[in-house]
């Protein structure tokens, strides 16, 4: 049906077979024949609808008669004409409402879909900051942890070097009184025996003294009390140090295996890089277990990146923990045997040199641990 707004014509309003049923009851009701005609005749009156002529009707029928008939069917025409407006303004609104159901839908969907990135954004905001504050967490353990040893680092150098130079002293000034004795107990047999013991027993302190000393050292270097936070690292140095320091754990039946391959110096904090490898290669001694093994460590250049490779022969590490390994706090030893932190805090410090930490493993088969660092340029 064309819009109401259309002037409508005779079969807009009645289609041709009601148009024929209204003229057969006309017809019917007058006694004489009634059609429609589309011109104007003596015989034939005109049908109006809002003042436009539709067509003629045309009868037989007396004039007086003949009009009544066409106001008759104007009549009807009237009343469609209004049902066909009413119908025609039901669904204009209705078809707007609909636009306007259909544009408040959409508002809503670009609404929701608004919030649903807002979410995402904000979840995503969350997890960034846990992320950090994770981190921080770690970095502050590590932080206070360094401090802690070199400050026992700090008071051992204090406390031990002095009285160790006067042992040391007193120990050389004691080998020239023994040799002085010498001299004056010739051919005494016992005497050049004790003199003899006597010189060995200060030779041993004199050993000690100079172990200690190298603890000390060490234990200086692994803290790097004297050294900037940012500086030319020689990674060797540092692996040999912090091997060292483990050794001195006396730690039952672990053997301790170095082939350090010649190396560029790494600029970066050499505190942290000790640290990172204290960590590493203290998981390889505890999963030796009692009965002892081998840790190996290696180094070398491989493609113009650094590579530090410390191997294990003891327990290994079960697929399903593996993935889990640089969780922090996570750890599959006892209660207050461990933090759960070290993996975690030497993958932040390969991460603060632009490096990474890769760990092979099979459970029984021993364990690979792999720290990469790139060269300058390498990145």
């Amino acid at each position: 049906m064309r819009s109401f707004e259309d002037d409508p014509r005779l079969a807009d309003l009645l289609p041709a077979e009601q148009q024929a049923k209204l003229l057969r009851l006309l017809s019917t009701l007058s006694g004489a024949a009634v059609e429609l005609d589309e011109g104007p005749g003596a015989d034939a009156e005109a049908l109006e609808f809002n003042l436009e002529t539709l067509g003629w009707l045309r009868s037989e029928l007396p004039p007086a008669q003949r009009q009544a008939a066409a106001r008759l069917f104007e009549f009807i025409l009237h009343y469609v004409g209004k049902y066909r407006l009413a119908a025609s303004l039901h669904l204009d609104t209705t078809e707007a409402s609909f636009a306007e159901l259909q544009r408040q839908h959409a508002a809503l969907q670009a609404s929701e879909e608004r919030y649903r990135i807002l979410a995402e954004q904000l979840q995503q905001r969350v997890d960034e900051q846990v992320e950090v504050i994770e981190k921080n967490q770690r970095q502050l353990y590590e932080s206070a942890h360094l401090r802690a040893v070199g400050q026992l680092a700090a008071g051992i150098a204090h406390e031990i070097n002095n009285p160790i130079g006067f042992i040391a002293s007193n120990l050389r000034v004691a080998s020239d009184y023994v040799d002085e004795l010498a001299t004056q107990l010739t051919g005494d047999t016992a005497s050049e025996a004790l003199l003899e013991d006597f010189r060995a027993l200060l030779k041993e302190s004199e050993s000690g003294t100079q172990r200690i000393a190298r603890i000390v050292t060490d234990l200086k270097i692994f803290s790097n009390i004297n050294q900037a936070d940012f500086a030319p690292c020689d990674l060797n140095a540092l692996l040999s140090t912090t091997c060292h320091l483990l050794e001195t754990e006396g730690r039952q039946g672990l053997s301790l295996r170095l082939r350090l391959g010649e190396l560029p110096r790494l600029a970066g904090y050499p505190a942290k890089l000790s640290q990172a490898f204290y960590n590493v290669l203290d998981n390889a001694a505890k999963a030796l277990g009692p009965e002892g093994g081998v840790v190996e460590v290696q180094s070398r250049v491989q493609d113009g990146v650094l590579e530090v490779c410390i191997i294990d022969n003891g327990c290994g590490i079960a697929e399903e923990t593996l993935a889990q390994v640089f969780e922090p706090f996570f750890t599959t030893r006892e209660v207050g045997a461990g933090t759960g932190l070290g993996l975690s805090v030497a993958r932040d410090i390969l991460a603060a040199h632009q490096g990474q930490i890769l760990i092979d493993s099979r459970l029984g088969s021993g364990t690979r641990v792999t720290l990469r660092f790139a060269q300058e340029g390498q990145a």
